[in-house]
């Protein structure tokens, strides 16, 4: 087990919030300066996963677990290219590492990723202020040490809300997974997907095609597809009318329809049910949800910073509740009652977390079994 690469840990770094509120910490990861939106992430394990998941572009991430980086970087445990998050904060970012198939140390991975990062702050003090005061833009520097200077910077990061950036992180040119003979033929819109999400389509048998963010509806339906995946991703669904006007175009074909997080956000917005920037939002490993259908309890994985407004769906003769958050009551699930289309808030791939909630692979891989009957 080779550790070539130590932490800068002698060298000073500050956070600083927008609401001024400024951290003192030592030097990891890349020496440089970031901005982000800040969030936290409750998980105690799959650090590199959640490093990895496009939802995560533009934000700074907080790790709730006092240790991480403690068992190294592996190449397989990842969910798309590179690195997206902006940066990261933890407590004790560890550079040693224990696991003897790891690959890298965290050090090493983020300093070749490029990521600007914290240690030795008090993150339990910093996540209880998040949750009082709500997700904020921050900036990390350990190169400007000038309090004025971070704020002057800190200035220009545009504010979450109303940013697009699914088309930033989907991919640039359709590609295929799968066995191409198989019947389950699965049209995926990709603003941020997960590869283990695509993986959980392609074990049950199915053939994807994953597309660019802002395909037209006539070239998803050249590949004859036989359902349709909307994916994950970041920014908010609001202010993206061209996946929108695509989504809608998709239930009209009334074809088995799978939505995830901002999936589930874009059908919302399709049946022109509104959605909202929550408080701080949800990103864990750990968040209980009701299955309306069934009354059992399943403890789901979460990232997303905007949710679907509860009065909205309510109001919406089409649609009907699912799934419920049992922390906040916050909608979690979703389907059309005149079109074969579902969705979930959560990410039942759970990579990393339990796999309570993969049985809605299940259910859309019959789903579009049953409609080729």
């Amino acid at each position: 087990m080779t550790q070539p690469h130590k932490p800068t840990g002698t060298q000073t770094a500050i956070l600083m919030l927008e609401d001024g509120n400024v951290f003192y910490g030592k030097a990891f990861g890349k020496i440089g300066t970031t901005t982000g939106e800040i969030c936290f992430n409750t998980g105690m394990t799959g650090y590199q996963e959640v490093f990895t998941d496009p939802s995560y572009s533009g934000q700074i991430i907080i790790m709730n677990n006092v240790h991480t980086g403690n068992y190294g970087t592996f190449e397989k445990d990842v969910e798309s290219t590179s690195v997206k998050i902006k940066g990261l904060i933890g407590r004790n970012l560890e550079d040693r590492y224990s696991r003897y198939s790891a690959d890298k140390s965290l050090q090493q991975y983020l300093e070749e990723q490029n990521i600007v990062s914290i240690e030795d702050v008090d993150t339990r003090a910093l996540v209880t202020h998040v949750r009082t005061k709500g997700a904020m833009n921050c900036i990390i520097s350990s190169e400007i040490l000038d309090e004025a200077k971070l704020k002057e910077e800190l200035e220009k990061v545009p504010s979450m809300e109303g940013l697009e950036l699914a088309s930033t992180v989907s991919t640039t040119e359709a590609y295929n997974m799968g066995d191409e003979k198989s019947p389950i033929r699965i049209a995926v819109m990709d603003f941020g997907t997960k590869l283990n999400i695509l993986q959980c389509m392609v074990d049950r048998g199915a053939y994807l095609k994953v597309f660019p963010a802002k395909t037209k509806i006539e070239e998803l339906k050249a590949f004859n597809p036989t359902g349709y995946f909307i994916s994950n991703g970041p920014g908010d669904p609001a202010s993206m009318d061209y996946a929108i006007e695509t989504v809608k175009a998709i239930i009209n074909e009334k074809k088995p329809t799978f939505g995830i997080c901002l999936g589930h956000q874009l059908l919302a917005l399709a049946n022109d049910i509104s959605t909202f920037k929550m408080h701080h939002g949800h990103r864990g490993l750990n968040h209980p949800v009701k299955n309306l259908v069934t009354g059992l309890c399943e403890i789901t994985t979460q990232n997303h910073g905007f949710g679907v407004d509860p009065e909205a769906v309510r109001k919406a003769a089409n649609v009907e509740i699912t799934h419920v958050n049992l922390n906040d009551e916050s909608i979690e699930g979703i389907r059309l009652k005149d079109r074969p289309a579902f969705s979930v808030q959560y990410h039942p791939e759970s990579t990393p977390g339990p796999h309570d909630s993969r049985y809605l692979f299940d259910d859309f891989i019959n789903m579009i079994k049953s409609s080729l009957n």
